[in-house]
Protein backbone atom coordinates (compact mmCIF):
# COMPACT_ATOMS: atom_id res chain seq x y z
CA UNK A 1 0.00 0.00 0.00
CA UNK A 2 1.12 3.53 -0.81
CA UNK A 3 -0.45 5.96 1.64
CA UNK A 4 -0.57 9.63 0.66
CA UNK A 5 -1.41 11.92 3.51
CA UNK A 6 -1.21 15.58 4.40
CA UNK A 7 -3.33 18.60 5.21
CA UNK A 8 -6.59 19.40 3.46
CA UNK A 9 -5.98 21.41 0.28
CA UNK A 10 -2.41 20.21 -0.25
CA UNK A 11 -3.30 18.38 -3.46
CA UNK A 12 -3.51 14.73 -2.37
CA UNK A 13 -6.53 13.96 -4.55
CA UNK A 14 -5.05 15.66 -7.62
CA UNK A 15 -1.76 13.81 -7.16
CA UNK A 16 -3.65 10.53 -6.65
CA UNK A 17 -5.54 11.05 -9.91
CA UNK A 18 -2.24 11.41 -11.80
CA UNK A 19 -0.73 8.40 -10.06
CA UNK A 20 -3.75 6.28 -11.06
CA UNK A 21 -2.68 6.78 -14.68
CA UNK A 22 0.45 4.72 -13.98
CA UNK A 23 0.06 1.01 -14.83
CA UNK A 24 0.05 -1.14 -11.71
CA UNK A 25 -1.26 1.59 -9.38
CA UNK A 26 -4.88 1.62 -8.30
CA UNK A 27 -6.58 4.07 -6.01
CA UNK A 28 -9.09 2.91 -3.49
CA UNK A 29 -11.85 5.48 -3.35
CA UNK A 30 -12.56 7.15 -0.03
CA UNK A 31 -16.10 7.05 1.30
CA UNK A 32 -17.49 10.23 2.87
CA UNK A 33 -20.61 11.90 4.20
CA UNK A 34 -19.49 15.40 3.20
CA UNK A 35 -21.36 17.34 0.55
CA UNK A 36 -20.21 16.79 -2.99
CA UNK A 37 -18.33 19.68 -4.59
CA UNK A 38 -19.61 20.87 -7.99
CA UNK A 39 -16.81 19.18 -9.97
CA UNK A 40 -17.06 15.85 -8.14
CA UNK A 41 -18.85 12.70 -9.24
CA UNK A 42 -20.06 9.96 -6.92
CA UNK A 43 -18.14 6.77 -7.68
CA UNK A 44 -15.32 8.61 -9.47
CA UNK A 45 -13.96 11.06 -6.90
CA UNK A 46 -15.49 9.72 -3.69
CA UNK A 47 -18.24 7.38 -2.67
CA UNK A 48 -20.81 9.69 -1.09
CA UNK A 49 -23.08 8.24 1.62
CA UNK A 50 -25.55 9.61 4.10
CA UNK A 51 -24.46 9.57 7.74
CA UNK A 52 -26.86 6.67 8.42
CA UNK A 53 -25.43 4.64 5.51
CA UNK A 54 -21.88 5.36 6.67
CA UNK A 55 -22.62 4.40 10.27
CA UNK A 56 -24.22 1.16 9.07
CA UNK A 57 -21.03 0.40 7.10
CA UNK A 58 -18.99 1.02 10.27
CA UNK A 59 -21.24 -1.47 12.06
CA UNK A 60 -20.51 -4.04 9.34
CA UNK A 61 -16.73 -3.41 9.81
CA UNK A 62 -16.35 -2.32 6.17
CA UNK A 63 -13.58 0.25 6.74
CA UNK A 64 -9.87 -0.18 7.17
CA UNK A 65 -9.99 3.15 8.98
CA UNK A 66 -12.57 5.87 9.46
CA UNK A 67 -12.67 9.24 11.15
CA UNK A 68 -14.84 12.27 11.69
CA UNK A 69 -13.33 15.49 10.35
CA UNK A 70 -15.10 18.84 10.47
CA UNK A 71 -18.40 17.09 11.18
CA UNK A 72 -18.11 14.72 8.19
CA UNK A 73 -17.23 11.04 8.20
CA UNK A 74 -14.47 9.64 5.98
CA UNK A 75 -13.43 6.03 5.58
CA UNK A 76 -11.23 3.69 3.54
CA UNK A 77 -13.07 0.57 2.36
CA UNK A 78 -11.32 -2.59 3.51
CA UNK A 79 -12.65 -5.04 0.88
CA UNK A 80 -11.45 -2.90 -2.04
CA UNK A 81 -7.92 -2.78 -0.64
CA UNK A 82 -7.80 -6.52 0.00
CA UNK A 83 -9.05 -7.24 -3.53
CA UNK A 84 -6.44 -5.04 -5.23
CA UNK A 85 -3.54 -6.30 -3.11
CA UNK A 86 -4.57 -9.91 -3.87
CA UNK A 87 -4.44 -9.01 -7.58
CA UNK A 88 -0.83 -7.82 -7.15
CA UNK A 89 -1.49 -4.12 -7.62
CA UNK A 90 0.01 -1.24 -5.66
CA UNK A 91 -2.92 0.22 -3.75
CA UNK A 92 -2.90 4.00 -3.45
CA UNK A 93 -4.79 5.49 -0.55
CA UNK A 94 -5.07 9.24 -0.05
CA UNK A 95 -6.19 10.06 3.47
CA UNK A 96 -5.72 12.70 6.12
CA UNK A 97 -3.05 12.30 8.85
CA UNK A 98 -5.62 10.97 11.32
CA UNK A 99 -6.44 8.15 8.89
CA UNK A 100 -2.77 7.50 8.17
CA UNK A 101 -2.11 7.13 11.89
CA UNK A 102 -4.93 4.57 12.14
CA UNK A 103 -3.58 2.59 9.16
CA UNK A 104 -0.05 2.66 10.60
CA UNK A 105 -1.39 1.30 13.92
CA UNK A 106 -2.76 -1.74 12.05
CA UNK A 107 0.80 -2.74 11.16
CA UNK A 108 0.01 -3.39 7.51
CA UNK A 109 2.83 -3.25 4.97
CA UNK A 110 2.63 0.28 3.63
CA UNK A 111 4.84 3.15 2.53
CA UNK A 112 3.66 6.45 4.02
CA UNK A 113 4.23 9.72 2.12
CA UNK A 114 3.38 13.08 3.68
CA UNK A 115 2.41 15.62 1.02
CA UNK A 116 3.27 19.11 2.25
CA UNK A 117 2.46 22.54 0.82
CA UNK A 118 5.33 24.81 -0.25
CA UNK A 119 4.27 27.07 2.65
CA UNK A 120 1.18 27.92 4.67
CA UNK A 121 0.35 30.97 2.54
CA UNK A 122 0.16 28.77 -0.57
CA UNK A 123 -2.05 26.30 1.31
CA UNK A 124 -4.39 29.14 2.29
CA UNK A 125 -4.52 30.29 -1.34
CA UNK A 126 -5.45 26.76 -2.47
CA UNK A 127 -8.17 26.37 0.16
CA UNK A 128 -9.68 29.77 -0.65
CA UNK A 129 -9.41 29.00 -4.38
CA UNK A 130 -11.68 25.97 -3.98
CA UNK A 131 -14.56 28.39 -3.27
CA UNK A 132 -16.36 25.57 -1.50
CA UNK A 133 -15.77 26.59 2.10
CA UNK A 134 -16.57 29.55 4.30
CA UNK A 135 -13.79 31.78 5.64
CA UNK A 136 -14.30 30.18 9.07
CA UNK A 137 -13.90 26.70 7.58
CA UNK A 138 -10.69 27.79 5.84
CA UNK A 139 -9.33 29.15 9.15
CA UNK A 140 -10.21 25.88 10.88
CA UNK A 141 -8.49 23.83 8.15
CA UNK A 142 -5.37 26.02 8.30
CA UNK A 143 -5.16 25.64 12.09
CA UNK A 144 -5.45 21.86 11.72
CA UNK A 145 -2.86 21.92 8.91
CA UNK A 146 -0.38 23.62 11.25
CA UNK A 147 -0.82 20.76 13.73
CA UNK A 148 -0.62 18.13 11.00
CA UNK A 149 2.60 19.60 9.62
CA UNK A 150 4.16 18.76 12.98
CA UNK A 151 3.53 15.06 12.28
CA UNK A 152 5.42 14.88 8.98
CA UNK A 153 8.49 13.29 10.59
CA UNK A 154 6.38 10.22 11.39
CA UNK A 155 6.20 9.39 7.66
CA UNK A 156 8.58 7.39 5.48
CA UNK A 157 8.99 10.37 3.13
CA UNK A 158 7.88 13.99 2.73
CA UNK A 159 7.08 15.39 -0.71
CA UNK A 160 6.49 19.13 -1.13
CA UNK A 161 3.76 19.78 -3.68
CA UNK A 162 5.12 22.78 -5.55
CA UNK A 163 3.66 21.40 -8.80
CA UNK A 164 1.58 18.29 -9.30
CA UNK A 165 3.97 16.99 -11.96
CA UNK A 166 7.02 17.34 -9.72
CA UNK A 167 5.24 15.74 -6.75
CA UNK A 168 4.03 12.81 -8.87
CA UNK A 169 7.54 12.31 -10.26
CA UNK A 170 9.05 12.31 -6.79
CA UNK A 171 6.46 9.86 -5.44
CA UNK A 172 7.00 7.51 -8.39
CA UNK A 173 10.77 7.66 -7.85
CA UNK A 174 10.27 6.80 -4.18
CA UNK A 175 7.93 3.91 -5.04
CA UNK A 176 10.46 2.50 -7.50
CA UNK A 177 13.32 2.87 -5.02
CA UNK A 178 11.30 1.01 -2.41
CA UNK A 179 10.50 -1.63 -5.06
CA UNK A 180 6.77 -1.03 -4.73
CA UNK A 181 6.57 -0.41 -8.47
CA UNK A 182 8.60 -1.47 -11.51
Amino acid sequence: MLVLSGPSGVGKTTIAKKLREVPGIVRVMTTTTRARRPQETDGRDYRFLTRAEFEAAIGRNEFLEHAEIDGNLYGTPKAAIEKEIAAGRLVLVDIDPQGAKAVRALGLPAFFVFVAPPDMEELKKRLVGRKSESPDAVKMRLARAEREMGQKDLYDAVVVNTTVEAAVGEILALARRKMLLN
